[in-house]
């Protein structure tokens, strides 16, 4: 019997360890294109910070006005990301679990809002809810008036945040082993037992991610409410539509209300990673 030599053992290129020099040279290369990166997005952040805290912003954020765009916002927002979870939860786990016909559809409607200019946006709401609208005729007739109101504002927030919630969750339950969805229901669950004690739990951080992603969108949700819902103080006057009006007529207070939209941002991104980090642990 005639023996075969061993097979040569061929060591991918991508295995073969480089040499420090190759690792250094490499990492400060990245870190120099990063550093690019970097300063496209901290610059303007520098810039704000730089020409607000001078000015006291925390005194001139004490105007009425500001303090009831800010208590606006901060209803309206919280109202459409309640909305994005409770519409958006449902949709988000049919899309990991389940193949339909339509589901490409139904996948690109959900992005849209994501891809389309806000302005437009608005424009389909108004066309939809308006007084003459697809639906708002019929709503004005009962007597409910949707178009220039703090209704008006909660859909608009709604309809631009709900995707970033969907999409987070999807990724979510995705990342769920099926197989033990599948393993809880042999042991007597039902399908709704499994996905709120299994799906739901597992998901938790991507569900969360998520639902400050839509909080901090429909918190800075500009265009589609301008054009849907207007600028009126009290009633549908954000903080971003507040610091538009302010341009016109105080730069420093226009400064003080975005450098007051900056902070309630970066918190929330800062708490969810703080948050996903701990739950993960």
């Amino acid at each position: 019997m005639r023996l075969q030599p061993p097979n040569p053992v061929v060591t991918p290129v991508s295995a073969v360890p480089t040499s420090p020099e190759e690792r250094t040279e490499g990492r400060w290369g990245l870190m120099g294109l990063s550093l690019l990166f970097l300063l496209l997005l901290g610059a303007p952040v520098l810039a704000l910070l730089m020409n607000a805290f001078p000015a006291q912003p925390w005194l001139r954020l004490q105007d009425p006005v500001v303090r009831m765009a800010l208590r606006l916002s901060v209803v309206t927002s919280l109202t459409a990301t309640a909305a994005s979870v409770v519409l958006g939860l449902p949709v988000a786990y049919l899309l990991a679990r389940h193949q339909f016909r339509g589901k490409e559809l139904l996948d690109t409607l959900i992005d849209l809002p994501m891809t389309i200019p806000p302005v437009v946006a608005g424009v389909a709401l108004l066309l939809t809810f308006g007084r003459m609208g697809l639906l708002g005729r019929t709503l004005e007739a009962v007597g409910f008036r949707v178009a220039f109101s703090t209704t008006a504002v909660v859909l608009a927030q709604t309809f631009m945040a709900a995707p970033f919630f969907v999409r987070a969750a999807r990724a979510g339950f995705e990342a769920v082993p099926l197989s033990l969805e599948h393993a809880a229901m042999t042991l007597g669950r039902n399908r709704w037992g499994v996905f709120w004690s299994i799906s739901v739990p597992l998901a938790a951080p991507a569900l969360m991610a998520g639902v400050v992603l839509a909080w901090a969108r429909a918190l800075s949700e500009f265009g589609a409410t301008m054009m849907f819902a207007g600028n009126l103080p009290g009633v549908t006057q954000t903080l971003p539509l507040a610091v538009m009006s302010a341009m016109e007529t105080d730069l420093q207070l226009a400064i003080s209300i975005s450098l007051l939209s900056l902070i309630l941002a970066f918190g929330a991104l800062a708490g969810v990673r703080l948050v996903v980090r701990r739950w993960a642990g």
